[in-house]
């Protein structure tokens, strides 16, 4: 997996065009501050660890959160940080447990819609620990 983590003071998105037709159909955007915004690229060698990767990307989010203090995580599907691709449904199942797993934990969390391209607006403001890249 690759993992590149944002800090933004706001993040946007609007979804634009569906890639994967068989993900639902999503109209709005949605804006968000004070959050870390996670780009995840799920790999083809991901699927024989899921357990494993879950864990990391958790504790990866978990600190970066902290370091931020922030309480708000966006986990937004960015497939083009390494060569190869897990299974989208692996890659949405991982979503979803990392999902609950970080609210059981106290923090907010959502997801940009998957299977679309997406018009995004990033301010991040240039601070220590603001951008980290994490591959495992």
């Amino acid at each position: 997996m690759k993992l590149l983590m944002i800090y933004c003071t706001k993040f946007s998105y609007n979804p634009t065009i569906l890639t994967l037709e068989e993900f639902p159909e999503v109209e709005k955007g949605e804006e968000f501050n004070d959050t870390l915004v996670a780009f995840i690229h799920a790999e083809a060698h991901d699927e024989e660890d899921s357990k494993g990767v879950e864990t990391k990307l958790i504790k990866n989010l978990k600190w970066a959160a902290k370091k931020n203090n922030t309480l708000a995580v966006v986990l937004h599907s960015f497939a083009h940080l390494a060569e190869t691709k897990a299974d989208p449904h692996f890659t949405k199942n991982i979503f979803n447990k990392a999902q609950e797993r970080i609210k059981n934990a106290g923090y907010n969390c959502f997801q940009t819609p998957f299977g679309y391209f997406l018009d995004i607006n990033v301010h991040a403001p240039g601070v220590s620990q603001a951008r980290i890249f994490k591959g495992f």
